[in-house]
């Protein structure tokens, strides 16, 4: 893949929340011939993940919003998760999608490790404190994920709103998402590989 294709993973039970705001403040700043694929899982729920592991029947997904999304993270160089911090990580439909990783990664004839090495993870989060160290537990999500997966991280966007509408009251916020997609992602490692 020579161009860029964002695929943006909307988690938040609230449409057009502080979260989606400020991913949309992001996503304006990057250029034309960037691809965008915006995908609301409120829009496109995933059923619960089983773990099939150890069982030998592991088909593709066909026809639903498995496949869809499936088919859509396959074909992103950049994965944007923008969930709002629930309890201190992602939502549960953002957890959702990244359990349907798990099994992504046994489907035949997709290679879901192998592809999407080197390519990017992001993340977006409005938090409704102060302290943006709360957010710890999601940034690790992300971040382990990407590492585990061989892809680079971009880190988290946050901003700061609980009623709706208030991140665009956050102009440090603000100010960093006009340059959030640009800066450089290194390749992700986990804590304990940092020195």
């Amino acid at each position: 893949m020579t161009s860029r294709n964002f695929l943006f993973v909307l988690g938040s039970s609230r449409s057009g929340g502080n979260t989606e705001i400020l991913v949309r403040k992001a996503a304006e700043q990057l250029p034309p011939d960037v691809g965008q694929r915006w995908l609301d899982l409120a829009e496109h729920p995933l059923p619960d993940f089983e773990d099939l592991r150890h069982d030998s029947d592991h088909l593709r997904p066909e026809g639903d919003d498995v496949a869809l999304l499936l088919d859509a993270t396959l074909a992103a160089t950049d994965i944007v998760i923008a969930s709002p911090l629930y309890w201190y990580s992602v939502s549960a439909s953002t957890k959702r999608y990244l359990d349907h990783w798990s099994g992504w990664l046994r489907t035949p004839g997709i290679d879901f490790k192998a592809t999407l090495a080197g390519r990017t993870l992001w993340g977006v989060t409005a938090l409704a404190h102060e302290e943006q160290v709360v957010a710890d537990p999601l940034v690790g999500t992300l971040r382990n994920s990407a590492a585990y997966m061989g892809m680079h991280f971009g880190g988290v966007l946050l901003g700061n709103g609980s009623k709706p509408g208030d991140v665009q009251k956050d102009e440090e916020a603000l100010v960093r998402a006009k340059t959030f997609f640009a800066q450089a992602a290194p390749l992700a490692t986990f804590p304990y590989e940092q020195g």
